[in-house]
This record gives C-alpha cells, structure tokens and sequence, in this order.
C-alpha cells in the first residue's frame, strides 16, 4: 500500500487543483482529502457519499443538577469560565475535566463531544475518504488519521495499490498526521518569498519524518528570479524537481467550472506537463 502526499507550507499554491489533475491523469487510485478543517477536494469532483460517520475528537463536561449542590468550586477552578452551576457552557468548556476533578458530589460527568463527520464517497474517479470538521473543534490531527485509515480500507476493498492525499497547508498538527508514513510528498510551491520560506519549513518536516520530497512549481514565470532560488534549493538538498508550471487563468477557469484540468483542456500545455510528472512520481515510488 502507498501513500502519496500533496502538501504545501502555505495555502492557495494549486495542491487541489494538481491532485484532482493528477487522479483524471491516473485513473486507478484512491482519494483522500486531509484537509479537514477547510475540504475542497468535493466541489470540483462533486462525489456520491455513500456513508457518513460521526467523528467525536474531545469531550464535553455535563452537570447532573439532581446531584449538584451548587457549591461553585468547579465555578472558581475553570480557567475557561465554562462552569456556571448547575450548567456548564457547552461551547466555552474545552474538555480538561477539572471540574469533574473537584466536585465534592461527583455531579459532573465528561461525555463525547460531536466534532465533525467523516465520509466515504464515490467520484467519477474512483472511492474518497474525506471529512468535515465542525467550526471551532479541535483534534483535527486525529480526524486527519481516521480519513487516512479509510482512505487504506477503500484501497484494500477496491484492490488498489496507490492512495492519493490532497494535505492541508502548514506544517501543523494536521499535515503532521498527513505526511507520518507516506512513500512521497510533493510539495507544490510558487515563486514568492512567503512560498520559498514555507517550501523550506514543510520540507524540514518531512525530513523528520525521513520521507522523500518533490517539489512542483506552479506560477514558476510570475518570478524567475525566485523560481532559480527555488530550483537551487532543491538541489542542494537532493529534491527532485518533478517540473514548473506558468501561470495561466485555464487554471482557474477550470475550477469554476468544477472540472479537472484534463476534462477542461485535455490538449493544454500544462496537461502534458502535468502527465509528466505523473510519469517521475511513478518512477520515485517504484
């Protein structure tokens, strides 16, 4: 089973437009979108949910006011100023269980927090693991991990031996669950200086984790001088450049469109170009 990662340090670089482009290229994988706390993998290929999941990442302090005596010291102990007895703000209350720590006449209890869904779907391209988390929740990492461990069910079910992940931009806890265990990430990256420097600090952490990188510059003649540091860069620290792609508003286009770029423009430059490097990555995970 292989995984393969689409990561940036900073968001807006073209991570889904190059996956979705990349799975109408291939044709014989599974899809995961990792990008939970803000998913767009759907909307260009609008798939079928054939399943949803509730996913519970925290819990959530509830008081029993048959039991509660009202004694305000789960009131004075919240740094969070969620214990107001007998209730406790659901919204504020972050889940650390100190309340329930101090109540004399254990009317607290902790109970599962609903923190976003998962799903699994069917696109024009084959199965999706994805997810949804909801506004305000935390523990994306870990709905990250359940996404990713779908994304290896589908493929075990539907014998398919490449997952293929559109990541999260950063180098936080999301992208961490993201890239730990992969065979490739490919980081996509334009030529500014926020791009160059989070290009550096995404490929730190996959150094961390010992795996493999590649990068893809998209926009590469916005700047050429930049593109050069980019290229320079990778080679000082054995990267393989899969390619440079130029700006052109097809890219665009086609996303309001909700087409990949091959249905878009199937004899467009930057298809070939994207073809291309399809064929290195192949050739980098044998």
């Amino acid at each position: 089973m292989i995984e393969i990662a689409v990561i940036s340090g900073k968001g807006g670089t073209g991570k889904t437009t190059i996956t979705t482009a990349f799975a109408a290229i291939s044709g014989d994988l599974i899809l995961a979108d990792c990008d939970v706390d803000a998913p767009d993998l759907h909307i260009i290929l609008n798939p079928d949910v054939v399943n949803k999941w509730e996913f519970h990442g925290s819990k959530v302090a509830e008081i029993n006011p048959e039991l509660c005596t009202e004694c305000g010291l789960c009131q004075s102990s919240c740094r969070f100023d969620s214990a107001h007895p007998p209730v406790i703000d659901q919204i504020a209350c972050e889940g650390c269980r100190v309340c329930q720590l101090v109540c004399p006449a254990n009317a607290i209890e902790m109970n599962d927090r609903l923190s976003g869904y998962i799903y699994r779907s069917m696109t024009r391209y084959g199965p999706m693991a994805h997810a949804k988390l909801l506004p305000g929740e935390g523990n994306s990492g870990k709905l990250v991990t359940e996404v990713r461990r779908l994304g290896v069910r589908l493929a075990k079910q539907y014998e398919k031996e490449l997952v293929l992940i559109d990541g999260s931009p950063g180098i936080g806890c999301p992208v961490i669950s993201t890239i730990s265990g992969i065979k490739l990430g490919i980081i996509v990256t334009e030529p500014t200086m926020s791009g160059i420097h989070d290009m550096e600090r995404v490929f730190s952490l996959l150094s961390r984790f010992r795996t493999k990188a590649a990068v893809i510059i998209n926009k590469y003649d916005l700047n050429l001088e930049n593109t050069r540091r980019i290229e320079q860069y990778s080679e000082d620290k054995g990267i393989t450049i899969l390619g440079r792609i130029p700006f052109d508003p097809m890219m665009t286009e086609s996303m309001v469109a909700a087409k990949t770029l091959p249905e878009f423009a199937a004899d467009h430059q930057i298809v070939s170009l994207l073809i291309d490097m399809w064929k290195q990555i192949m050739e980098l995970i044998k």
